[in-house]
């Protein structure tokens, strides 16, 4: 379930900062609104998280975020992937897992 909400505040993150960046590129100020309002829901759904940490949470989300940012990159941009975002993506989802997946004390 923690990967659902993190994949899920991935992209709240990426449309409200894609809608400021092409609020400014392209000077439509309309594009705020919406673009604030979709961080507000990525704020609240790393809030729902479960996770014990607010930095935890946040490294977790990172190497998430980073995976969907090259998708988008891919699915919206028309932009393919080389072998170094690929490698830098990997890296980052196994970071991610490692944070995750570590035994803790109760």
């Amino acid at each position: 379930m923690a990967f659902v909400i993190f994949l899920g505040a991935a992209v709240f993150e990426i449309i409200g900062c894609y809608l400021i960046w092409l609020a400014v590129r392209q000077g439509q100020l309309w594009m705020w609104v919406p673009a604030l309002a979709a961080l507000g829901f990525f704020g609240l759904l790393l809030a729902l998280s479960g996770m014990d940490s607010a930095g935890r949470a946040f490294a977790l989300y990172g190497g998430i975020y980073i995976l969907a940012s090259v998708l988008f990159m891919m699915g919206v941009e028309g932009i393919r992937p080389d072998r170094w975002d690929m490698i830098g993506a990997g890296l980052a989802i196994a970071g991610a897992a490692v944070i995750f997946l570590a035994p803790r004390g109760a």
